[in-house]
């Protein structure tokens, strides 16, 4: 994607995504054992939607992913309720990814902070079951819904391989730098090297969003088929 920032990923971020396909292929178990199953799974991703797009683009298993960087739509001719709906009968079963940050348009900013300072979130996966349950109901399907919330199952899973050789390279040469005297750097994987950043430089380029128009996000609609609601691609 256009804009990613100047290194090739964070640490712990391919754990998360492992962890997060788990979650996916626990829900596509529960929807597709029972007549007109849909699973819904809320992943981290308060304003970006790394997350669920790459736990989306891996498992292949998933009909719909919402993410904060793309409007959803629940009326009209770009609606994702009947794409939900066409994907039960094509296969019996749906599974629906949405990260806890998408939906902000449809249920407003809330203006309640946490304990954290974080302004909490709208309840967007038990949002999207509501709203499933409804129109399903009045299509005349009647569903089996399940909502799955990991949460702290994917904050909290110790780090896969990859990731806990990745952490021992990056603090190996952040003892390394500091050692030759260099000062305000980070150390990080850049075209897959670990390489020393200053720290301002990391922090002005590195994305808070994904890029809706890039290249994972097409290859998201490509995967669910759902439709494309930001309007330019």
């Amino acid at each position: 994607d256009t804009g990613r920032g100047c290194i090739d990923r964070a640490f712990r971020f391919n754990t998360a995504v492992e962890e997060a396909c788990k979650a996916v292929l626990s829900a596509k178990m529960e929807a597709s054992g029972a007549p007109n199953g849909v699973g819904i799974v809320k992943l981290m991703g308060r304003s970006a939607g790394y997350i669920s797009a790459h736990a989306t683009i891996a498992t292949q298993d998933v009909d719909l992913c919402c993410i904060p960087e793309v409007p959803m739509v629940m009326e009209g001719e770009l609606s994702c309720l009947p794409h939900v709906l066409n994907a039960i009968r094509e296969k019996g079963h749906a599974v629906i990814v949405v990260a806890e940050g998408a939906g902000e348009e449809l249920l407003g900013q809330s203006a309640e902070t946490d304990a954290g300072g974080n302004r909490k979130l709208p309840p967007i996966g038990v949002f999207m079951k509501e709203k499933i349950k409804s129109y399903l109901g009045d299509q005349g399907v009647a569903a089996s819904i399940k909502y799955i919330d990991p949460s702290y199952m994917i904050r909290s899973v110790a780090a896969n391989a990859s990731d806990k050789i990745y952490s021992m390279q990056t603090a190996h040469n952040a003892v390394h730098g500091a050692m030759a005297g260099f000062t305000g750097f980070t150390t990080a994987l850049a075209n897959n090297r670990v390489v020393y950043i200053p720290i301002k430089q990391m922090t002005d380029s590195s994305p808070r969003a994904m890029d809706a128009f890039g290249r994972t996000w097409e290859r998201v609609l490509c995967e669910t088929r759902q439709p494309n609601t930001n309007g330019n691609i």
